[in-house]
Formats: C-alpha cells, structure tokens, sequence
C-alpha cells in the first residue's frame, strides 16, 4: 500500500479545513470541480521526499527540519497513548492534511527554470527515489514549482494532503 499525497494551495488552513468537511476528507483535487489548485504527486511525503527536493535545491544534506509543517486534519486531538488505535480512526489512515511553513513554499518559487534539471537530478540520487529516473520526476518537479510561485504571488499557503 502506498501513501498518496496531493499539494495544494489555499489562503489558510479554516478554508482548508471547510473544504475537507465537505469532501469528507477526501483530496480537494479529487472532487469535481477540483476545491483548490493543486498537484497530485504519488509517495512525495513532505517530510522526507519533498524536503529531499528542498535539499537538492539549496544543495545540502537532507536534513529533518527542511520542511516544516503542521497539522490541520483531521481536527480531532490526536488520541493518547492508551486511546485505542482502530481501522476507523483518521489518525491510523488518513487521510491527514498539513500546512507546509512558508521556507518551503518560497524555496520551491524560487528556483530558476535553469537551475531544476540540475536539482532533480540531485533529487533522484535520494534513496527514497531509487530508480526514479531524472526524465520522469523533472514533470512533478516543475509542477510543484509552479505551483509554490502561484502560491506565493497570490500570498497563499502549500498544503499536503496524504492518505494511506
């Protein structure tokens, strides 16, 4: 089973927040019309394959704070240590949704045209990406790209919404 994760821009996280309660849940870039303005990119998790992006782009290690985030659903607390952790409950499967902090956002708009084929290869060197192929992630990479510079000039957030 993989994770599947969308990147999506918003003005702020109670919009986002209307928005999944009335998709119950569901990815924003799924519903019919799409909610929000978005890119579908499979197992790029925020933490780890995105902040690898990050990493490719400022040419240093991956490290665990080059993409910060917090949670924006599911709303509920999440449950304590002896709470029982059921099929049914969101934080056990998703989906989840967090709002990206502005370094990434502005990282990704800032990266020359010129300059992304060079970071994506990079980027696939990452072991997360094993055998990923530069000709196949330059697309996403773009997209996302582009997607953080409509962000940014509109003065919205980047959002991820993942689910298992």
């Amino acid at each position: 089973m993989g994770v599947l994760t969308d990147y999506f821009r918003a003005a702020d996280a109670a919009s986002v927040v209307r928005a999944l309660e009335q998709t119950d849940g569901g990815s924003p870039l799924c519903a019919a019309p799409a909610v929000f303005d978005g890119v579908e990119a499979k197992r790029v998790d925020p933490d780890v394959v995105l902040a690898q992006l990050i990493a490719a782009i400022h040419r240093v290690e991956w490290r665990v704070d080059l993409v910060e985030e917090t949670t924006v659903w599911p709303t509920s607390p999440v449950p304590g240590p002896d709470g029982p952790e059921t099929e049914d409950d969101p934080w056990v499967t998703g989906p989840w949704v967090s709002e990206l902090r502005p370094p990434a956002r502005d990282t990704l708009a800032g990266v020359r045209d010129s300059e992304i084929p060079a970071a994506v290869a990079r980027w696939v060197q990452a072991e997360e990406l094993e055998g990923a192929r530069a000709e196949d992630m330059q697309p996403l990479a773009e997209e996302l790209v582009l997607l953080a510079r409509r962000a940014r000039d509109a003065g919205d957030q980047l959002y991820c919404w993942m689910s298992l």
